[in-house]
């Protein structure tokens, strides 16, 4: 097979080395723009796991790669005059012209042909080729080219960086944080060899320019830099890479991700393909695992085209799974504002676990007593005795409330009443959850009004008898448990009269509907009733009903309230300007939008009791064309808290038909995370939460305030206790009447983990 290679970067030329240990007869030219010893950069970051998968994949560039390394263990976070150091992380350094070196040399001997000073903007002149490797790099020529067949997603970041080197000879991995009268400055900065370390300046763009940066030129820049960051260097200089002009530029980082990965016989691997921040230090590890993975293909497959297809299969969704960490962690450091208000330990815990792909549990490992003072820091935070409690376990205080733990019992329709009335199932269904040890219960929505439910098995709070029923509920979590009970208050607006949950959701009953209202006669699908648009009249009926169920519910005893204005139900419907197309003071701007719903929420507020707090749940982001986005979700928050709301309660989505979420393990944490400490507001966090992990995780970052699970309580009544006997707590407040269970289980899961340390 006839080969070229355009692009003799790692990714290309390890590519061209993997391509000939596969079969020696293949014919490979690698074009590279630059001369042999040109790069961008100075170091290149691996872990243990990419380097295990060198070794297997080429023994001899690993053996040299492996000998060339420098190896630490620490990070050292440098934040308000505090250094707070990490251990553990088992990082390995190597020259970036070094590793190229090395590539180039195995390449060489394998008898690759490497042409370079040789541009390669058209692969017709290889038309003879069978396959063309597009291995040039972020500004790819080849993606450019077929831009309408790889179909690219290029996304411009909104810091600028600048990437330098020093003969510091840094012992950590070292980020620092320094305040300027222009906005915050920082350093991601490592050692890759014996005398030499990457220094990278980053700033957010708007601080570059007040700055003045975008008018210096790189002696000045490099200048300011070293006044800013001098008490790092320890008296060196810093260097710029003059040969490359990359390497003495500042740059916006640029997200890449194209949908299609090959077209005809040319293929895109690494940064033509994809990119990733450098803050997770992902890039060149993608590059040279896409290698391995497109050779592996083509040694699979009997010919190009399906090898090119399996290819992008397995790569895109470790691509994807890479820059939805990058993401994380690019945005944290675009946002480094958001969090300057955090304890110097907290925000190094926050940043170290900016990703999401690196928890407590995985902390705990790499350095204990890292994670037992960030623990003792939060216990003593939220009142209890100096010493390390896992961070779900921390009490929280909202008012006169004070929870117990920060796990809650997420709202979940359970379509089980008949007229509104919740019957024993409800008793033992939440009393279930109440006994498992959750810090706080919630009720499903419960509906102001016959014609407010959303199906006809929704819970309801509209007369004496049900108020009845909710109060023997309440009577029951506040005499056996040590949990408390909060009440969700909705209307389900243009989502109602549906069938129930396990039936076809969403769409309408086959008999026996009732009318329904909106702020717009906009139906939510395309077989669903259209709503009548709400009058002044409805408005006052829909608000009074709130008021009287609010009432009702604090005559019961519950201990919070939460209004729901998410999901696209009727308050939410008021807010997304796909649902609301009103052209009075209660349409257009947000601030329209919002008129109703706040309205609603004083109402409810002036007779709920002081002191107790209320809580409203939003859709922090429609994910879908013209709705509300995260920037959205910031403004109606501080709106909610500046009427009085307590807490947050953060979901996204389910507003339109035409949504399309982005999931993953806690996605919807992030919005939770920049609400919180944006609006300064306490937030709850909810959305694919399901081990003790994440909750320990997003708590101890200061993330969310609480936690809520909806499935793992449904699969797990106790799911809390079992979550603290894993965790070795035996603190938590178990029914005497459980005591023995609790017990055996502790004992149980102890000789389990004595038994998996003997083997």
């Amino acid at each position: 097979m006839k080969v070229v290679c355009i692009g003799g970067g790692p990714a290309g030329l390890y590519c061209s080395i993997l391509l000939k240990a596969a079969d020696p007869r293949h014919d490979i030219t690698v074009l590279e723009r630059n001369r042999p010893d040109d790069t961008f950069g100075w170091g290149v970051v691996f872990s243990d796991a990419t380097l295990d998968n060198f070794r297997q994949a080429d023994p001899a560039s690993h053996a040299e790669i492996v000998r060339s390394f420098h190896h630490w263990d620490d990070i050292d976070v440098f934040f308000k005059g505090a250094k707070i150091t990490s251990s553990g992380h088992g990082f390995c350094g190597i020259a970036r012209k070094k590793l190229l070196n090395i590539l180039q040399a195995r390449a060489a001997a394998m008898g690759v042909q490497q042409l370079f000073q040789t541009e390669a903007a058209d692969e017709a002149a290889y038309a003879d080729a069978d396959l063309v490797i597009a291995a040039d790099g972020v500004n790819s020529t080849m993606r450019r080219k077929y831009a309408e067949h790889f179909k690219p997603e290029i996304d411009v970041r909104k810091c600028r960086y600048i990437w330098l080197g020093s003969h510091q000879p840094l012992q950590a991995f070292t980020f620092a944080f320094e305040h300027t009268p222009w906005g915050w400055f920082q350093l991601h900065a490592y050692r890759f060899d014996h005398d030499t370390s990457t220094f990278i300046v980053e700033t957010r763009e708007e601080t570059w320019l007040a700055a003045g940066l975008d008018r210096a030129d790189p002696d000045g820049s490099v200048a300011f830099c070293e006044a800013l960051f001098g008490g790092y260097l320890g008296g060196h200089r810093l260097l710029t890479n003059s040969r490359h002009l990359r390497g003495s530029a500042w740059l916006n980082f640029n997200r890449v991700l194209c949908e299609k990965w090959h077209h005809r016989n040319v293929v895109l691997i690494g940064d033509a393909a994809h990119t990733a921040h450098f803050s997770i230090g992902s890039g060149t590890k993608l590059a040279m695992e896409d290698a391995i993975a497109l050779v592996r293909a083509l040694s699979e497959q009997r010919a190009i085209d399906p090898a090119l297809e399996q290819y992008q299969r397995e790569r895109s969704t470790e691509a994807l799974r890479l820059q939805s960490a990058a993401r994380n962690r690019m945005e944290w450091f675009e946002n480094v504002a958001r969090y300057a208000h955090l304890d110097p330990l907290q925000f190094s815990y926050a940043l170290l676990t900016g990703s999401q792909r690196i928890g407590h549990d995985n902390l705990r490992l790499r350095d204990r007593g890292y994670v037992d003072r960030v623990e003792t820091w939060l216990a003593e935070h939220s009142g209890l005795p100096a010493k390390p409690v896992p961070p779900m376990f921390t009490p929280f205080r909202l008012r006169a409330l004070t929870l117990a733990n920060r796990v809650v019992v997420s709202p979940m329709a359970m379509y089980s009443c008949r007229d509104g009335l919740p019957d024993d199932f409800y008793l033992v269904h939440l009393g279930s959850r109440a006994l498992g040890g959750a810090g706080l219960v919630f009720t499903e929505m419960t509906c102001v009004a016959p014609d407010a439910r959303i199906s006809p098995g929704c819970a309801g709070l509209w007369n004496d008898e049900q108020a009845l029923a909710w109060k023997r509920v309440v009577d029951f979590v506040h005499t056996r448990s040590s949990a408390k009970i909060g009440l969700q208050l909705g209307h389900a607006g243009p989502k109602g009269s549906t069938q129930l949950g396990w039936e076809e959701i969403d769409e309408p009953l086959a008999q026996g509907n009732w009318p329904l209202i909106a702020p717009s006669p906009l139906a939510y699908g395309p077989t669903n009733q259209v709503p009548r648009a709400m009058t002044r009249a409805d408005m006052d009926r829909v608000r009074d009903e709130f008021v009287r169920a609010a009432q009702w519910g604090a005559a019961c005893g519950f201990d919070i309230l939460e209004l729901h204005c998410a999901h696209g139900y009727l308050l939410s419907s008021f807010i997304c300007p796909l649902t609301n197309r009103r052209a009075d003071e209660y349409g257009g701007a947000l601030a329209n939008r919002l008129r109703y719903p706040l309205e609603v929420f004083r109402a409810v507020r002036a007779v709920w009791p002081d002191e107790r707090p209320m809580s409203v749940r939003i859709s922090a982001h429609d994910w879908a064309p013209g709705g509300n986005t995260p920037d959205d979700a910031v403004d109606i928050a501080r709106q909610f808290r500046a009427a009085g709301a307590d807490l947050i309660d953060v979901s996204s989505g389910q507003t339109t038909r035409l949504a399309r979420p982005v999931y993953g393990r806690m996605y919807q944490t992030p919005f939770s995370d920049r609400i919180r400490n944006e609006v300064g507001i306490a937030t709850m966090a909810v959305g694919n939460i399901f081990e003790a992990d994440h909750v320990n995780s997003i708590i101890a970052a200061g993330r969310a305030d609480l936690c809520a699970l909806a499935r793992p309580h449904l699969a797990d009544p106790f799911w809390t206790l079992h979550a603290a006997a894993q965790l070795g707590y035996s603190a938590a407040p178990w029914p005497p009447q459980y005591l023995n269970g609790k017990e055996q289980l502790e004992r149980n899961l102890a000789r389990a983990a004595q038994m998996a340390i003997n083997v």
